[in-house]
């Protein structure tokens, strides 16, 4: 006959083993998924895909916006860590809104530090303005950015050609 007794210590450690697991399982479920490789930003032309990943300068920054046609400057005017919100406002919920139908989706980044590249663009067609270009890179991924003027009264797009 075998007779095993517990002792307070060893139930309390059970207990703390049983709670780690169950942390350690929220973690794994909650915890948000990065997807990498190509994204297809347009469900109309689903043959044209784009590389979000590996950018780790301004130099490979500008080689993202060159994939969909656009010819900027080989210096950034900016580079700056900025932080996404914790809680979007009108704007930036707006603004997601122009991420998401390019297949970008900021809210997955919320309160996260990202770099911020923002070149001039030399080859906006039919606009005489200053035209900027921003890429929001996080861990080495475009994770977000957009196409738009520098005056008042502009505009803002995503990053393929109208």
């Amino acid at each position: 006959m075998f007779i095993y007794s517990f002792r307070a210590n060893t139930l309390k450690l059970v207990g703390v083993v049983c709670v780690a697991l169950t942390v350690l399982i929220a973690l794994i479920a909650f915890v948000p998924t990065y997807s990498s490789g190509s994204v297809s930003p347009t469900a109309a032309d689903e043959s044209v895909s784009y590389s979000y990943e590996k950018v780790r300068s301004s130099g490979d920054a500008a080689n993202f916006l060159a994939q969909f046609g656009w010819t900027v400057d080989a210096d950034p005017s900016e580079v700056e860590t900025v932080t996404i919100p914790a809680e979007f406002d009108k704007v930036y919920a707006a603004y997601n809104e122009l991420q998401k139908s390019q297949g970008l989706d900021l809210s997955k980044y919320k309160g996260k530090d990202v770099t911020r590249y923002t070149f001039t663009v030399t080859n906006y067609p039919d606009y005489e303005g200053t035209v900027l270009a921003n890429v929001l890179v996080y861990r080495n991924r475009v994770v977000g950015g957009d196409i738009c003027s520098a005056d008042l009264s502009g505009f803002v797009q995503g990053f393929e050609k109208k």
